[in-house]
Order: structure tokens, then sequence, then C-alpha cells
């Protein structure tokens, strides 16, 4: 009887630590690429490459996409909540928000995931630390939000709520994202992804019609390395960890990622955080880990 050898421990650690610089860069990325290229149709661009990709490693792995149609609508509505509003959002507000706040912003959505599972789904308790993980997450956004709100009254604020909204929508995504457990994995990652692009290449096609646009270089292939690293092969990296390490190592990215998207915009974008930002980074780094990192159980004699 043969029996399935451990995982290289190093290797996948190494894979965490990709995986968190991928999506980390994303930020960096969207904000190269919205400089020439429209938020709407840098998105519906986004998500048609790396669905195709996907499509093409499912094909390789023998993984058949389903049919019908009832599942096809939850890729559609999962589409929504995961790409086409909070993708299009962070765009957006990447035009006027640098991409170190928003990597910040956006990293607060294991908060909002808790909120509305204590709220409506209640499969969950809602434990005392936990409880601390939301005040601190709380804590850290209205530390960045609401001071620039004093600032940028009308302008930033506005950009920045549309990232927390982004935020949010990712929080819903993660939820109804539990009923697609029947299927692989990569089937509802492929097909929200093509579902997201059917309804984002219309849009961008009438409001922006791309044929007028003149992109520069840097912003197309930031939009290539958006759709390929830190979408297609990004999803790639998480679902063979969540095989390896479980859904709860897996989640470990989420502290790498927020300080290296931070530290990628100051290095390649020359952005910097006022001392307000870095106290609310601590706080929102310490609210998702309380959130996520699971509690040791009690030794039993």
């Amino acid at each position: 009887m043969t029996t399935s050898r451990p995982p290289n421990m190093a290797f996948e650690m190494a894979l965490l630590l990709a995986l968190a610089t991928l999506w980390g860069g994303s930020y960096t990325f969207i904000k190269l690429g919205v400089a020439t290229i429209p938020p709407i149709t840098l998105i519906a661009a986004r998500t048609a490459i790396a669905g195709a990709l996907l499509l093409v490693i499912m094909r390789w792995r023998g993984v058949a996409m389903p049919a019908d149609l009832p599942t096809w609508r939850r890729f559609v509505f999962q589409a929504c909540l995961n790409s086409v509003i909070p993708w299009t959002l962070i765009a957006w507000g990447e035009r006027m928000v640098d991409a170190g706040l928003t990597t910040i912003l956006n990293s607060a959505s294991p908060i909002f995931t808790f909120l509305f599972t204590v709220a409506i789904t209640r499969h969950e308790a809602a434990s005392p630390r936990k409880l601390f993980g939301v005040v601190a997450g709380m804590a850290g956004i209205c530390l960045i939000v609401g001071v620039d709100a004093f600032r940028d009254l009308g302008t930033g604020i506005v950009a920045e709520v549309a990232i927390v909204v982004a935020t949010i929508s990712y929080a819903c995504a993660a939820i109804f994202s539990r009923g697609f457990k029947d299927l692989d994995p990569m089937a509802p990652a492929a097909g929200s992804l093509i579902a997201g692009a059917v309804i984002l290449i219309p849009v961008s096609l009438v409001v922006d019609q791309p044929w007028t646009l003149s992109p520069s270089t840097s912003s197309l292939l930031a939009l290539l390395a958006l759709a390929v690293f830190s979408t297609a092969i990004a999803f790639v990296i998480y679902f063979r960890l969540i095989q390896t390490l479980g859904s709860v190592g897996t989640t470990a990215q989420a502290y790498l990622r927020v300080p290296i998207g931070v530290a990628l915009s100051v290095v390649f974008l020359g952005e910097g955080l006022s001392p307000t930002a870095w106290i609310g980074l601590a706080c929102v780094v310490v609210g998702v880990a309380a959130m996520t990192i699971p509690a040791r159980k009690a030794a039993t004699a």
C-alpha cells in the first residue's frame, strides 16, 4: 500500500510568499494600468484574459466546466460580487488614491465577512477575540478614511469609500462562495471571471470605446501582469495551497500581502504613507490576524 508524500513545507512557504506578492502587487499594477486605460476597460480585459487562461489550465487538468443554467446563474452573481463591482471600484478609486492605502483598506475584507456572518448567516460564533479583531480593524479603517475626509473632502474621501465598498463586496462574495463546495475550486473561479468579462466587455464598448484609446506601454504591460500573474497564476497557486496547507494556513498570505503591497507601492510608485496611515495599517493587520488565526486548543489531561 502506498501513502501520499507529505508536502515540502519549504516549497509551500515559498509559494505562500509568491501568492502574497502577486496579490499585493495587483494594486501597483492597477495604479499603472488606470493611468491611460479607463477602469471598466481595464477590468474587462483583466477578467477576459485571466478567465481564458484558467479555462486552458482546466482543460489541461481535465476538469470540465459545468454546463447547467443554475450554476452559471450563480457564477454571474459571484462575478458581480467578486470581480465586476469590487475590481471596477478599486480601479476607479486608484485614480485618486495611492496603491498603498488601497492595499490597507482592501485587506479588511475578513472583518466585514465576519460581521455579515454574525448578522446574517450566523454559522460562526462571535468570540471575544474576534470582536476585538473587528474593533481593531474598523479603527484602522477610520484612522485612514476619517482623517483623509477632512483633508480631501469631496475628492479622496469618495474614492476611499468606493474602495471600502469594494472590500464589503469581497466579504459578501466570500460568504456566497461557500455554495460552490461541490465543484472543483477552479470552476467557480474561471466561471465567475468569464461571466464578469461577458458583463463588462459590452459596457466597455459603449462607455469607453476602447478602439479610440491610446494606452501607454506601461499600462498595457501592467494589464498583462495583472491578468496573468495577479489573477490567473495567483488562483492556481491559491488552489494548490488550499490542498496542501489548508484554508487556515493559506489565509496567512493576508498578513504578508498588506506590507508587501505597501512596500511595492513605495518602491515602484514613489508613494508614502502618513503617520496616521501607518497606525491604521497596524490596526488592520492586528484585526485581520485576530479574526483569522485559529485559537490554540486547551491541553487536555
